[in-house]
Formats: C-alpha cells, sequence, structure tokens
C-alpha cells in the first residue's frame, strides 16, 4: 500500500505525475495499470479527446474541466510508459512543444509582425516547413506527416491542405463542386452493380470530395457532421419522447407518423 497522506507536492501537476507513478509501481501498483502499453491506452486517449470536444460543443465548463482533466491523465500515461522504457520523459514533452511553439510564433517571441489570423498563419506554415525540411530524409513524401490515426474526415481534410501547398488543388471551389458531381454521378453508376468494393471504393471517392470542397470553401467536414450527429441525437430523442407522451410505442408508429414528429422537432430547432 502507497500512503497518500503525508505526501507533499511543489505543485498539482508533480502530484498527477506521482500518482500515475504509482499506478504503475511494479510491487505496489495496480494490476489493471500495469498490464497496459502504448497501444492499449490509445482508444482512452482518442476517446478522452472526443469527450473534450462534446463538453465544448455542450458549451459545459465543469464538464469540460473534467475532460481536459482525463485527457492530461492520458498524456500523464504515455509519458509514464516511455520513461520506464527509457524513450523519454513528461519534461522533455513539455520543453519540446513549448521550444515548438515559441518558434513558430516568431511574431511574439521574435522580431517578425503579423496583421491578422491570415498572417499568423502563413509564418506558422513556413515555420513548419522549415521544421519538417530539417527533420526529413532522402524519399520523404508530403504526406508522410499527416498521421494515420487521424478520423477520416480529419485526415482527408489535412492530405488535401497539405497537397494543395504543393499547387495540386482545383483553382476555385466551383471547379471542386464540378468534381464532387462526377463522383456522386458515379458513386450512383457503382449501386448499379453487385460489386461491393466498387461500390465502397465510390463512396469514398464522392466523401472525399466533400472534405475538399468543404475545405476550399473555408468549412471543418469533421466538425460539420459532429454537430450533424448531435442534432440528429437531439432531434430523435425528442420524437422518442413526443411517442411516449401519445403513449405509442415508436416501433408501433408508422413512417409517415414518424416524419410527422421528425418535422415538429425540425422546428424546434
Amino acid at each position: 500500500m502507497i500512503n497518500a497522506q503525508n505526501k507533499t507536492f511543489t505543485s498539482p501537476l508533480n502530484k498527477l505525475l506521482w500518482v500515475m507513478q504509482c499506478l504503475r509501481d511494479k510491487d505496489h501498483g495496480c494490476p489493471w495499470d500495469l498490464e497496459q502499453d502504448f497501444k492499449s491506452i490509445l482508444p482512452y486517449t482518442l476517446e478522452e479527446a472526443y469527450e473534450v470536444a462534446d463538453a465544448i460543443e455542450r458549451g459545459h465548463m465543469d464538464d469540460l474541466r473534467e475532460e481536459l482533466g482525463d485527457l492530461l491523465l492520458q498524456v500523464v500515461y504515455h509519458t509514464q510508459m516511455a520513461a520506464e522504457a527509457s524513450e523519454f520523459t513528461f519534461d522533455e514533452v513539455a520543453l519540446g512543444v513549448a521550444d515548438k511553439m515559441i518558434s513558430r510564433h516568431p511574431h511574439v517571441f521574435g522580431n517578425k509582425d503579423a496583421a491578422n489570423s491570415s498572417a499568423v498563419d502563413a509564418i506558422w506554415d513556413q515555420q513548419k516547413e522549415r521544421e519538417n525540411a530539417q527533420k526529413s530524409q532522402k524519399g520523404a513524401h508530403t504526406l508522410d506527416s499527416v498521421t494515420l490515426g487521424l478520423p477520416a474526415l480529419l485526415r482527408a481534410q489535412k492530405l488535401q491542405k497539405k497537397a494543395s501547398k504543393t499547387g495540386f488543388e482545383w483553382p476555385n471551389p466551383n471547379a471542386a463542386f464540378d468534381k464532387l458531381t462526377e463522383e456522386i454521378i458515379e458513386f450512383k453508376e457503382a449501386l448499379a452493380s453487385d460489386n461491393k468494393t466498387h461500390q465502397e471504393e465510390e463512396l469514398g471517392d464522392m466523401l472525399f470530395c466533400i472534405v475538399n470542397f468543404a475545405r476550399m470553401k473555408g468549412l471543418n467536414a469533421e466538425e460539420a457532421l459532429r454537430k450533424a450527429n448531435n442534432k440528429f441525437v437531439k432531434r430523435f430523442s425528442g420524437l422518442e419522447d413526443d411517442f411516449r407522451e401519445k403513449q405509442t410505442p415508436i416501433n408501433q408508429a408508422s413512417l409517415n407518423e414518424m416524419l410527422d414528429v421528425w418535422n415538429e422537432q425540425k422546428k424546434k430547432g
């Protein structure tokens, strides 16, 4: 047993780091925590990031405070495992990102000027490209740095943005929309066949083009879909509540009855 009662800490962060060290202690730690590795913890890390996004979407600050703590725990968890393997420490992670932020903000910490956010974006990209050039090895490709583990819509947007900086870009959003229309037609043609592989391929092409058009219009496809999901949950839950008030089992209602109630929910926002 590890006694935490008389322990003193120089900061809340040091307390959290100590707690994680205790959880991973080989003699007195938690059996579950000791069994974990980077891959087994990864799903929890992704889940916590999405729960932060959910709290922000709902505008719930108490939940956001808690979810940010859970996300911070994930960072501490990974760095503790890395320290155990003599790979890197939490301090190295923190110092690394602090130095990176200083490097990428010469308009704050250096002698460059940035009058607006567009100028900041340009400076950020320049600094990032300089860093990537220093890291890159011979034969590296433009899209290598786009993380494989990102959600598909977000990764598509990042891939497209990265490729566009080489000049591989439609001249305007209308041209991108024309390409989307072409892909919709090809998807409809694929649906006429029984080839599921081909249908899936064309569906992917269509979704990729939707993301590209959205990006060129300054829209975030991942955020838009997340909001659409939340809106659907709200309206469908309202639909269920309405049928409960009528004492009608929803699975016994006709589609037309459901759509009538659905349209009423849409009017509510």
